[in-house]
């Protein structure tokens, strides 16, 4: 039986069908799990370009295009980290909106300024790029994962609402 998250992502797809609006993912401590949501779906080749599991931060900046000056000075897990994930993505795959993940899932990791559990989102439109901060807390790795993938699918559900 399909659970919430399949749900979330069938009706973001239906929504972007009708809408005709492309959507990609840059994704760090999902490992792919918001691709792998959206993909699930049955017609998600028409709305779902692609995206990069971009775990490594040489990947963030090798291949997603992120100053490395960012990660350097901020973090991976940080709000301009976010950011920069989110736009690039939009930007590679000339999509309407991109969806950026990157946090500290744990079990280590974390640190008093970034516990485990911590969690930074970007959206990116051609018109603006929000980001957004969870806190999750030290509630397992894969349930951090899992709250992440689901509040991503709310974003984009959101961006498209607008």
């Amino acid at each position: 039986m399909p659970g919430k998250t399949y749900h979330k992502a069938q009706q973001l797809i239906k929504t972007a069908i009708a809408q005709g609006k492309t959507i990609a993912t840059a994704e760090s401590c999902t490992g792919g799990g918001v691709g792998k949501a959206l993909t699930a779906i049955p017609g998600s080749s028409s709305v779902y370009a692609g995206g990069l599991i971009t775990y490594a931060n040489t990947v963030k900046t090798s291949l997603l295009g992120i100053p490395p000056d960012i990660i350097s000075f901020y973090g991976a897990v940080s709000e301009p980290t976010a950011r920069a994930m989110a736009q690039q993505m939009r930007e590679m795959l000339d999509v309407h909106m991109a969806v950026s993940v990157t946090g500290i899932a744990g079990p280590g990791g974390g640190s008093a300024d970034k516990p485990v559990g911590t969690v930074w989102f970007g959206l990116s439109t051609p018109q603006e790029t929000h980001t957004y901060k969870k806190e999750f807390g030290d509630i397992g790795r894969g349930k951090v994962r899992k709250e992440s993938v689901r509040f991503a699918l709310d974003l984009l559900q959101a961006c498209l609402a607008e």
